[in-house]
């Protein structure tokens, strides 16, 4: 199972708000050899950590591809750019983003291309969490062995976010 994540907070001046973004976003991963299996529904959730920033809004996909965790990365990376993603500096507000939160329980953190799997900062973060519980309710953290119920009971109750009703495929 390779499962990714997506957010964004910023409007994109050609697919509107960030909801709509995501979908754009979504829409071209078969151009990548990326084929969307499922989606989580979109939640707007607070910036991490707290700032000024516009809400953002995420959603987890899981997906299925031949590339392997380095041409995932790569291939995110491109749909970004694509997208008109700069990173300038971290947390900024953006535009889109997308992360490779697991791929196949691998646990690695290579030298550059090769990406930090899974993603180094997806435990405690509800945004993450949740989403990733509607297309994988039985996933276990590959590198803990924790189990996605016990990650989402350990959750911060402060942090806020809350489901949209828009539907997350184009």
């Amino acid at each position: 199972m390779i499962l990714v994540g997506l957010g964004a907070n910023l409007p994109h001046p050609e697919h509107g708000p960030p909801a709509a973004t995501l979908r754009a976003a979504l829409a071209q991963f078969p151009a990548e050899n990326m084929a969307v299996a499922a989606v989580s529904r979109f939640y707007e959730s607070a910036p991490v950590p707290a700032s000024d920033q516009p809400w953002f809004v995420n959603a987890v996909a899981r997906i299925e591809t031949a590339l392997d965790p380095a041409g995932v990365l790569a291939a995110l990376h491109r749909i970004e750019a694509a997208f008109g993603r700069i990173r300038q500096e971290r947390w900024e507000a953006r535009i889109l983003d997308l992360d490779l939160l697991d791929y196949a329980g691998q646990v690695g953190n290579g030298p550059p291309p090769a990406p930090e799997i899974p993603h180094p900062r997806l435990v405690g973060r509800a945004f993450v969490l949740l989403p990733l519980a509607e297309i994988a309710p039985n996933w276990v953290h590959p590198a803990t062995g924790q189990s996605l119920a016990d990650l989402l009971a350990s959750l911060d109750p402060a942090q806020i976010i809350r489901p949209l009703e828009s539907p997350p495929m184009p």
